[in-house]
């Protein structure tokens, strides 16, 4: 069946708080490497709405080709997203070298902190980075209307043993960051 593109948001932030925030209560079974049985969720998410009962993988294929950042990946039978998860415990990731700067958007109210104490993950599992100015000023925006521009070295920060891990093509992951690798 067709979906509309609206449909397709509704079915993403659903999935989004399945696999980032609270499988247990979707009776989800996720590994350590934060995959699900792609069946299990197709199971829960057509007994959530009436609309969803013929719900199929090639919908959730669709979903992810059209959307405009990838945050799930398909792989044989099994399903995970790629970052923003807020789960108890870390999910294992592989260390990557970063691109030599990143770029992480946030109100300015939250620079003084950062000033002092580096990027941290705050409820979140990871510290997320963008690979461009106008991603993070978008994502900056979430937190403030005119949101600061942190600008992070990451090749040197990687040099010095900070791990990244990539999350997309567009977002990458840290534990924290110290303060000596931002630009203000």
């Amino acid at each position: 069946m067709k979906r509309s593109r609206a449909e397709y948001i509704r079915l993403s932030k659903v999935i989004s708080h399945a696999l980032r925030h609270e499988p247990w209560l979707y009776e989800l079974e996720m590994d350590e490497e934060g995959w699900v049985p792609l069946d299990q969720l197709l199971e829960a998410l057509r007994a959530l709405r009436p609309r969803w009962s013929d719900l199929e993988r090639a919908d959730l294929e669709a979903l992810i080709r059209s959307a405009s950042k990838r945050r799930f990946e398909i792989c044989n039978d099994r399903i995970r997203a790629l970052y923003g998860h807020s789960l108890p415990g870390k999910l294992k990731r592989c260390v990557s070298q970063p691109p030599p700067v990143l770029f992480h958007g946030t109100s300015p109210a939250s620079v003084p902190c950062i000033q002092a104490e580096g990027l941290k993950p705050m409820r979140r599992q990871y510290v997320h980075l963008s690979v461009d100015e106008e991603t993070a000023l978008e994502v900056g925006k979430r937190k403030a209307k005119q949101p600061a521009l942190l600008c992070v070295r990451a090749g040197e920060a990687f040099q010095e043993g900070i791990p990244f891990y990539q999350g997309n093509e567009k977002v990458w992951l840290a534990d924290a960051v110290p303060p000596r690798f931002i630009d203000f």
